[in-house]
């Protein structure tokens, strides 16, 4: 089961243009098995730690925004100081709960957005990324 497993992680490794090390496949197994989510740098660190995955803080970084470039998973922005990556790559927006530091998806019918812009000259828009924040209410 766990090497058909890592058979389709190689394949989609490769399907998206990356070379399938051991540690490509074993973070994105452990990024893609459980489904659409967001998460840091520092919390696929700490699951790969957990699971004895052999992997540096640098590389988890690193093998994050490959998986970036390679359109595998996409960066989303919510806060200076914490970047999340969703494997959702899919159009949709977010909410993000402060306090909480969560992160809730959207979807994209649910939100209608007008009125853009134009871009500048040889630009175009290539998407639209909308974070409400959310945070508990007063009563």
């Amino acid at each position: 089961m766990m090497a058909e497993a890592n058979r389709d992680t190689e394949a989609k490794l490769r399907r998206f243009g990356l070379r399938p090390t051991r540690q490509r496949i074993a973070l994105a197994a452990l990024l893609f098995a459980k489904g659409d989510r967001h998460l840091t740098v520092e919390e696929l660190h700490e699951e790969a730690v957990a699971a004895r995955v052999p992997v540096s803080l640098a590389t988890v970084y690193n093998t994050l925004h490959q998986f970036t470039e390679a359109g595998l998973i996409r960066v989303l922005a919510v806060e200076s100081a914490r970047t999340y990556f969703d494997t959702n790559v899919s159009d949709h927006h977010h909410f993000f709960v402060e306090g909480r530091n969560e992160v809730l998806d959207i979807p994209v019918s649910n939100i209608e957005i007008g009125n853009l812009p134009e871009p500048p000259e040889g630009m175009v828009i290539s998407h639209v990324d909308v974070v409400i924040r959310l945070r508990p209410a007063v009563e």
